[in-house]
């Protein structure tokens, strides 16, 4: 079961967190909970196999704001990350910066 002190020992900043929801720890775990099923984590995974960057760009945009509102900061950081490099353009390989993120999700996952 997810709680405060777990997503604390898993790095979020739950108090950031948890002013956006307006300190209601019901609505914020419930938020948190629905997170790691946003669609935004296949368009990234899509986009970039189809090296659409433009795609990839807009559904790591998404996510980057739904983490952000919740202060999910170890997804976050990675997701602020792919993000700035494809609203720059770059072109490369980004299979480890996907695999830092999925390894994330997945821990997150396993606290819900």
């Amino acid at each position: 079961m997810l709680t405060i002190d777990a997503l604390r020992e898993y790095g979020a900043n739950v108090d950031e967190g948890l002013s956006r929801c307006i300190n209601n720890e019901a609505l914020y775990l419930r938020l948190v909970g629905t997170v790691v099923d946003e669609k935004s984590f296949d368009r990234l995974h899509e986009a970039l196999s189809e090296n659409n960057l433009d795609e990839a760009f807009e559904a790591a945009h998404a996510l980057k704001g739904a983490l952000g509102n919740l202060a999910i900061t170890p997804i976050y950081d990675k997701v602020v990350e792919i993000t700035e490099l494809l609203r720059a353009r770059t072109k490369m390989d980004y299979s480890s910066l996907e695999d830092e993120i999925k390894a994330k999700r997945e821990e997150l996952r396993k606290l819900i």
